[in-house]
C-alpha cells in the first residue's frame, strides 16, 4: 500500500491565477517593460544624483586667454552686442573670423577701435576652418570658443580658468541657456532641453572628467593640447565625405583621446540665440542629432568610448539608442498594453505626462510656469526621439549646417528682429518728436584678409 503523499496537480495554466484582483498572466507579461523601465529611470537617477554632488571649481587660477569667433553671416546687431559681453570681461585678445562677404561686420567692428579686437576676413569652408584660422592666430595659453549670437553673464572667463589649475583639464565645458527664452515658445521648450542637460546629465559627466561634448557655444580649451590635433579637425572624413558641422564633438573627443580630461564649471554661464520658429527648431535638431552620430559612432569605432567613465559611456550609448528605447517603450504601451478604451487611453497618457515632469523637475523648479508647456514638451521629446533621430541616422553623412545660408544675415529664426519684434508686441507705443541727426561718414578701415595658405604658415 502506497502512503506517499501525491504530488499536487493543477489542471488550469498559470495565467489564470490571480494575486488579489491582479491577473498572474498579464503581470508575467508586463514583466519585460518594468525591468527595462527600472534599468531607465535607475541610470536617469544615478546621473541625477551625481550631477547634484558636482561643484564648481573655485581657486585664484588665472592666465592668458583668447576668445575665438567664427562668424558667417551673423546679424550685426548680435554680433555687436556679443562682443560689448565679451570684452566687458576684459581677455587678453578676441580673434573674430568673418567671412569675406561680412563687410559691415567688419566695419562696425573697426569702429569700435578696441585693440583687443583682430577681425580676419576669411573665406568660410565651414565653421571648422574658420576655427582652424582663429585658433593658430591665437597666442594664449586658452582658447575659449565662442559662437558668433552666444554672450555671457557676468563672471563667465574667470570661472572657466579655474579648472585649469589641474594640468590634467584639457577642455571645460559652461552651463548654457537660451538667451531671451521668454519671446517664443520653442525657446521656452529648447530652454527646457538645455536646462535638463546642463542639470542633470553634463555635471555627472564632468565630475567623472569625460564630458562626452563640450558645447561650442562657449567652450574653452588648453592651446597646447589641441593645437596639435588641429588638422583632424579640420580634415575629419566620416564614410569618404568631409565632415562640416559637428566640431565641438569631434574637439571634445580629440582632447580625451589625447589623455585629458573634459570636465564642466557650472559657475559660468553663457546665453545664446535659439531658433523662434518650428521649422527652424526640427532643423537645428536633425543638424544636432546627425553630429552626435558621426561623433560617438567615431568613438565606438575608434575604441575612444571604452576608455571613459561609466556615466560617459552608458550616456553615451543611451544617445545612440534613443530610437531603439523610445519606440520599443511607446509601442509596447500603446499597442499591447492599452485596451480600447477611454480610461486606459487617459491612464496611459497621464503615466507619460508625470515621467517627463518628474524629469524636468529640475528646469520646472525655475521655471514653474513652463508645466503649461508640459504636454507640448512630451510630444517634443517623443518627436525627437524618433522620427527626428530616425530621419537623421538614415542621413547621418548628409553634410550642412541647415540653419544658415550664404545668402541669409543670421541664422535661421534667429535674427535680432526675432528678439525685438516680439518683446515688444505687447509694449504701449509711444510716438515721440523725430530729431533728424546729421550723417556721419566714418572711414572704412579694411581687416586683412587671410587664406588657408596663409593661415597655415603661422607658427603654431
Amino acid at each position: 500500500m502506497d502512503l506517499s503523499t501525491p504530488e499536487p496537480r493543477f489542471d488550469f495554466p498559470l495565467a489564470d491565477l490571480y494575486v488579489g484582483n491582479l491577473d498572474v498572466g498579464q503581470l508575467r507579461d508586463a514583466f519585460p517593460l518594468a525591468v527595462a523601465g527600472l534599468v531607465v529611470w535607475g541610470l536617469w537617477l544615478y546621473r541625477v544624483i551625481l550631477s547634484r554632488r558636482a561643484r564648481a571649481v573655485v581657486n585664484d587660477f588665472r592666465t592668458t586667454t583668447s576668445v575665438v569667433v567664427p562668424s558667417f553671416h551673423e546679424d550685426p546687431d548680435i554680433l555687436l552686442r556679443c562682443l560689448d559681453s565679451w570684452l566687458s570681461h576684459d581677455p587678453t585678445e578676441v580673434i573674430i573670423v568673418l567671412d569675406v562677404a561680412d563687410t559691415e561686420a567688419r566695419d562696425r567692428i573697426a569702429l569700435r577701435g578696441d585693440p583687443r579686437v583682430t577681425a580676419v576676413m576669411f573665406k568660410h569652408a565651414g565653421k571648422r576652418s574658420a576655427l582652424g584660422v582663429g585658433m593658430r592666430l591665437a597666442t594664449s595659453e586658452l582658447l575659449v570658443l565662442v559662437d558668433s549670437d552666444t554672450s555671457w553673464t557676468p563672471g563667465l572667463l574667470e570661472a572657466v580658468q579655474m579648472p585649469f589649475v589641474d594640468p590634467d583639464v584639457g577642455a571645460v565645458s559652461t552651463q548654457q541657456n537660451v538667451y531671451e527664452r521668454g519671446t517664443s515658445v520653442w525657446r521656452r521648450i529648447a530652454d527646457w532641453l538645455v536646462d535638463l542637460r546642463y542639470y542633470d546629465y553634463v555635471p555627472a559627466m564632468g565630475a567623472a572628467g569625460a564630458v562626452a561634448c563640450v558645447s561650442g557655444r562657449t567652450a574653452v580649451y588648453r592651446r597646447s593640447v589641441v593645437v596639435p590635433v588641429l588638422v583632424h579637425l579640420e580634415d575629419e572624413f566620416f564614410l569618404g565625405r568631409r565632415c562640416i558641422a559637428g566640431d565641438d564633438g569631434r574637439l571634445t573627443w580629440l582632447v580625451l583621446s589625447s589623455g585629458y580630461k573634459t570636465v564642466h564649471q557650472s559657475s559660468a554661464k553663457a546665453l545664446s540665440m535659439f531658433p523662434d520658429s518650428f521649422r527652424a527648431f526640427v532643423k537645428q535638431r536633425i543638424r544636432w542629432s546627425r553630429n552626435s552620430y558621426r561623433c560617438y559612432l567615431t568613438a565606438v569605432a575608434k575604441g575612444w568610448l571604452w576608455r571613459v567613465p561609466f556615466v560617459t559611456k552608458i550616456t553615451v550609448l543611451q544617445i545612440l539608442l534613443t530610437p531603439v528605447t523610445m519606440g520599443i517603450t511607446i509601442g509596447y504601451l500603446f499597442f499591447a498594453r492599452i485596451e480600447p478604451n477611454a480610461l486606459s487611453i487617459v491612464l496611459a497618457l497621464a503615466w507619460v505626462l508625470l515621467g517627463r515632469g518628474v524629469r524636468g523637475f529640475s528646469h520646472l523648479r525655475r521655471h514653474p510656469r513652463d508645466l503649461l508647456l508640459l504636454p507640448l514638451l512630451t510630444l517634443v521629446v517623443i518627436m525627437i526621439a524618433l522620427p527626428i533621430k530616425l530621419y537623421a541616422f538614415a542621413t547621418m553623412n548628409k553634410q550642412g549646417w541647415l540653419t544658415r545660408h550664404a545668402d541669409q544675415v543670421g541664422g535661421d529664426g534667429q535674427g535680432s528682429a526675432s528678439v525685438v519684434n516680439a518683446s515688444v508686441v505687447n509694449a504701449p507705443v509711444v510716438h515721440a518728436p523725430v530729431v533728424h541727426a546729421p550723417v556721419v561718414h566714418a572711414p572704412v578701415v579694411h581687416a586683412p584678409v587671410v587664406t588657408p595658405q596663409s593661415v597655415w604658415e603661422v607658427k603654431a
